[in-house]
């Protein structure tokens, strides 16, 4: 009987992150938690012949949220753009998984056109050692760059 290897599973903390924001790249160093969902978007329909309900994929939505140590204003700066002038932002991110200690590689994701949906302007929390925020976002487009390949196992 085969089984997986532990050791091929990936560390939640060997990873990276960047945003592309206006042509230029930051390293999101901040990131705690990101993540990104892809889900379809479905019509229901019933047809003669057929006492149930089926269903039909029309298009997809992608949504993510993520949360960040309170230690960057570069979101509050985009939310403040948006509130003073009307201009959104759309940029991209990579996400990228890359534990040395496992043998499948690594994987490289990039979500494309990611917005925003909400955005912490100010906090403070005196019940806090480390201040957090999260924030929600959409993407419009996803690429895998690199994939994970298949694990030897035991």
């Amino acid at each position: 009987m085969s089984f997986l290897n532990i050791g091929d599973t990936i560390s939640g903390q060997e990873g990276r992150a960047y945003a592309t924001i206006g042509g230029q790249v930051e390293e999101m160093f901040y990131v705690k938690t990101l993540e990104a969902t892809a889900e379809k978007n479905k019509t229901e329909g019933k047809t003669l012949g057929r006492r149930g309900t089926q269903h039909k994929a029309t298009g997809w939505t992608g949504t993510g949220s993520m949360t960040i140590y309170y230690v960057t204003s570069r979101f509050r700066q985009l939310m403040l753009e948006y509130i003073k002038t009307g201009k959104d932002t759309y940029f991209d991110i990579t996400i990228i998984n890359d534990d040395e200690g496992s043998t499948i590689g690594k994987q490289t994701v990039v979500l494309r056109g990611v917005n925003l949906d909400s955005v912490i302007m100010a906090k403070v929390d005196t019940e806090s050692e480390i201040l957090e925020e999260d924030a929600d976002f959409t993407f419009d487009d996803v690429d895998i760059l690199d994939q994970f390949v298949a694990p030897t196992l035991g």
